[in-house]
């Protein structure tokens, strides 16, 4: 597999608009461009900047086609400089627009090299870029203050795009510094337009033929900064950049971890199901919906009902029975006790999450969590339809090997069944011997447990749920707080009282969609 091709691929989808689906209700790119124009029209009449003469917009015309208007008045037809068609909320603009560009200071100031790395400035090279990074996180070399004059001072924050040799390449600071002029400098990038999509932009095939058209130089080619700044950029939404940048991480994620092992392909697509698991679980994998009602909101409901029940008399309250609650004021999250004070448990939060996300414990959102039988029978050797089952019975997806199993009497069943009573969409979990397993049951057979499994059903999303337990994070979990001498087991209160991170019921299922789309491909490789 060519992984790099690969990566293009991904970033031409992305920068043509066909890596993720518009939605019509963002704010258009044609809007955004309006807002700049009318923030540089304001520091124009202010004095606080002054109008370049070659300063120009594109716009739209009535007609379909695109037009250019420059500062002197002029009106010039560029339709057939548009290099693509862009779905519609997007916009074309020149990449003048959305930076400062600027060429590095020259001569070098060789004569301002120094050993003092305390007082010295930064003094960026090619040779500090780390192979297959985005970002210039130090310098190995240092000048004197005064070396500043001879050269251009950039800061974190700013691209840098490489001017010489192999020319095109950017890279993000993470330094203030000093450059030559085998770089070019992207400077005040526009508020409208997130850093992350510029880079992958930037990294593009279509930019890079872009600057391959412009550079100059008939030995060793070089950019030119007025040259670059009139190259056409498509723009989108601001909040689909921040959906195409999940994306493209997302899946670049599962190519650098394919490019880790192509000598066991297998061993790979299990890393990057890991990878993806992993940012799933911290609301990193799609993004997220201030208008879905937050997982908090979600929560408190499910404790009212619960308390309804209790005073009901329907139901008695757990000895363990608690709330988990982030506290606004102090931002720490607390458990809550019956009859108890409140405790801070700050300390014991796994990990950060979206805002709209919250944390809790397994138990508080399980209608269901029993364990089969811990004295089973033996069955019988005829072949029936009801089956007893064990944890060697479940892998990561299915029920399987239905050779090795207890058959029951329907007698025999019907008993055992009142403890776990396994319905269609409950979630079944290794607790015994081989940890952490699990699928969800699809309600076909005529089936009942023994202690080796675990059996839940939950007030959210089970196939969200079930993602949770394949999570690097939670199989960590279960093998740190399983308890046994000849045989570890990871019981029922261990896993009622285990962290779990709630998203937004809304966002469950997009994150379930998203990992079965990213799984199906993995498969499929």
């Amino acid at each position: 597999m060519n992984t790099n091709a690969l990566r293009q691929k991904i970033l031409d989808l992305a920068i043509h608009g066909k890596l993720v689906k518009q939605d019509p209700t963002d704010e258009s790119a044609a809007i955004l461009l309006e807002k700049i124009r009318a923030e540089k029209e304001k520091k124009i009449a202010s004095g606080e900047i002054k109008r370049g003469k070659n300063d120009s917009y594109i716009f739209f015309g009535d007609d379909n086609r695109h037009y250019e208007k420059f500062a002197d008045g002029r009106v010039k037809d560029i339709e057939d400089e548009i290099p693509f068609a862009v779905p519609e909320g997007w916009a074309w603009c020149r990449l003048g627009v959305v930076a400062d560009i600027a060429r590095g200071g020259s001569p070098r100031p060789i004569e301002d090299f120094i050993t003092d790395k305390k007082n010295g400035i930064n003094w960026i090279k090619i040779g500090d870029t780390v192979p297959e990074s985005k970002y210039i996180i130090s310098a190995k070399e240092k000048i004197k203050p005064e070396g500043k004059k001879h050269s251009r001072f950039v800061h974190a924050g700013d691209f840098l795009l490489t001017n010489s040799m192999s020319f095109g390449r950017p890279y993000i600071l993470k330094i203030d510094g000093c450059i030559h002029d085998g770089w070019l400098v992207f400077a005040d990038i526009i508020k409208y337009l997130l850093k992350d999509f510029l880079y992958y932009a930037l990294s593009s095939k279509y930019i890079y033929n872009s600057f391959s058209l412009v550079a100059a130089g008939s030995t060793v080619k070089n950019l030119k900064a007025d040259t670059v700044k009139q190259v056409l950029f498509p723009l989108p939404p601001l909040l689909e950049q921040k959906r195409i940048i999940t994306n493209i991480e997302a899946i670049f994620a599962q190519i650098d971890l394919l490019e880790q092992n192509k000598a066991d392909l297998q061993t790979a697509v299990k890393q990057a199901k890991s990878k993806i698991l992993d940012l799933a679980i911290r609301g990193k994998l799609v993004p997220q919906d201030p208008d879905d009602e937050p997982a908090s909101v979600m929560l408190e409901k499910l404790h009212a009902e619960k308390e309804a029940k209790i005073a009901s008399g329907e139901i008695k309250r757990g000895k363990n029975d608690s709330y988990i609650y982030k506290n606004s004021t102090d931002n720490c999250y607390y458990e809550k006790f019956e009859g108890k004070n409140d405790v801070c448990i700050d300390n014991e939060i796994p990990f950060e999450l979206p805002e709209n996300w919250q944390w809790t414990k397994l138990g508080r959102i399980c209608d269901k969590l029993v364990d089969g039988d811990h004295n089973p029978p033996k069955g019988i050797e005829e072949k029936t339809e009801y089956i007893m089952i064990s944890s060697r019975n479940i892998n990561h997806n299915t029920v399987e090997d239905l050779e090795n199993v207890r058959y029951l009497t329907k007698e025999m069943f019907d008993a055992e069944n009142l403890r776990t009573n396994a319905t269609t969409g409950d979630i079944l979990f290794t607790s015994v011997g081989s940890l952490g397993r699990s699928c969800i049951y699809d309600g076909r057979m005529n089936i009942c447990f023994q202690r080796s499994v675990s059996i839940l059903n939950t007030k959210v999303y089970n196939k969200y749920v079930k993602f949770f337990f394949d999570s690097n994070f939670y199989q960590n979990y279960v093998a740190e707080h399983a308890t046994g001498t000849a045989q570890m087991g990871f019981y029922l209160h261990e896993m009622a009282e285990s962290f779990i991170a709630i998203p937004p019921i809304s966002e469950q299922k997009r994150i379930v969609a998203r990992i079965e789309e990213i799984f199906y491909v993995l498969d499929n490789i």
